[in-house]
This record gives structure tokens, C-alpha cells and sequence, in this order.
């Protein structure tokens, strides 16, 4: 395991792993900060889509790279939100998704589908079976995305499902420790997913209560 590991790294450059390690660093921080409802989950995950996202520009792996250009994105609008001043009733808090905002969220996957499949095509790259894969990750990712920065627990389980189906692609295209990394998203996306489901539970009853 440790070889086959060190093995992916024997051709990189040393900015190229330093990098690595800096967004990997980064994007665990902006995991656990999340599942902290601590707006620090923005900044420490601009920082580390950006990283990537230039990593896998240069890998060539368009549709992760689109993924994390779109967590950028996201992040900026995110950190809006939830850094929006307002008196008590105005903070965002944990909800469910009502089902405008599924229909909104499956809108959203079939159409980061299209698009990043449109994407390959245009600059005539050859997509090959991983490449389905990343693609419809980028969909869940997209859309995961999208309802963290509504506070919607469903992201959780998106994160999840995600994770679970970009780690072993990441270990197959010999990027270990992104590989590394996003399994450790999926134990603190399972973690954070309780968590937030406690509260919202807890927040629920009050309601009940009044």
C-alpha cells in the first residue's frame, strides 16, 4: 500500500507535491469546519479547489477540474451566506430540502452532466471510461455543493455518495494522496452528516415545544 502510494509520486515535481499536500491539507480543514457550521469552511476551501483544480488542469482531467473550479465558485457565494448579518430569525440554519429544492438539485445534476460531458467533447478530449466516472461525480458533487450553502443536510449525503466513488478513481489514476484525502471526506462527511442531523432533530423539538 505504502509503495504503490510513493510510486505515484516518483515522477512528480517537487512543486507538484508540495501543492498536493497543501490542498489536502486544506480541504480536510474545510471538511471538519463544515461539519462545525464554522464559516472557516470557505476560506480553507478556496484555497484548496484552487490548488486542485490547477493540478488536474494540468493532469488533464477536465471534469475534476470543472468540479473544483465550481467549488470555488461556490464557496465565494457560500461564505455569503452564511456571513449574511441579520437579527436571530435571519441566521441560516440546518434544514431539509422542501421538494422544490430536490427537483432544483436533480435539474442541477442531469445538467452538470450534460455540460461536462459537452465540455470533452469541445476540446476534443478522448473520454475514456474513468472519465464517465468523474462525470457523474461532478453531478453529485455540483448539486452537493449547491445545498451546502443552503445548510441543507442532504449535502451530507451527496458528500458522501461522492466520496465514496471518486477515492478508489483518484488511487486508479495514481493521485494517492488526493485518493487519501477524500477518503478521509468520507468518514468526516459520515461524521459531520450525524451531527448536523442531531441538531437539526434538537431544533425540531424546540419548535414542537413553543
Amino acid at each position: 500500500m505504502i509503495e504503490f502510494f510513493l510510486n505515484a509520486y516518483k515522477d512528480a515535481s517537487t512543486t507538484q507535491i508540495v501543492l498536493e499536500f497543501i490542498a489536502f491539507v486544506f480541504g480536510i480543514l474545510s471538511v471538519w469546519f463544515a461539519k462545525k457550521e464554522n464559516i472557516w469552511v470557505y476560506p480553507t476551501g478556496l484555497i484548496a479547489t484552487i490548488i486542485t483544480a490547477y493540478l488536474l488542469f494540468i493532469a488533464g482531467y477536465l471534469g475534476d477540474m470543472m468540479i473544483n473550479g465550481y467549488f470555488t465558485i461556490m464557496s465565494i457565494y457560500g461564505w455569503y451566506k452564511w456571513a449574511r448579518k441579520g437579527n436571530e430569525t435571519d441566521n441560516l440554519v440546518i434544514t431539509r430540502t422542501d421538494n422544490r429544492e430536490k427537483i432544483i438539485g436533480i435539474v442541477l445534476f442531469f445538467f452538470t452532466i450534460f455540460v461536462v460531458f459537452g465540455i470533452y467533447n469541445y476540446f476534443d478530449y478522448k473520454i475514456r471510461k474513468d472519465n464517465y466516472i468523474d462525470i457523474f461525480a461532478s453531478g453529485i458533487f455540483f448539486t452537493g455543493m449547491w445545498y451546502m450553502a443552503k445548510k441543507k443536510i442532504e449535502n451530507w449525503t451527496l458528500w458522501i455518495l461522492g466520496d465514496l466513488i471518486v477515492t478508489p478513481l483518484y488511487a486508479y489514476r495514481g493521485l494517492g494522496m488526493l485518493s487519501l484525502q477524500y477518503l478521509i471526506f468520507t468518514i468526516l462527511a459520515i461524521s459531520a452528516y450525524l451531527e448536523w442531523k442531531k441538531i437539526l432533530n434538537n431544533s425540531q423539538k424546540l419548535e414542537v415545544q413553543k
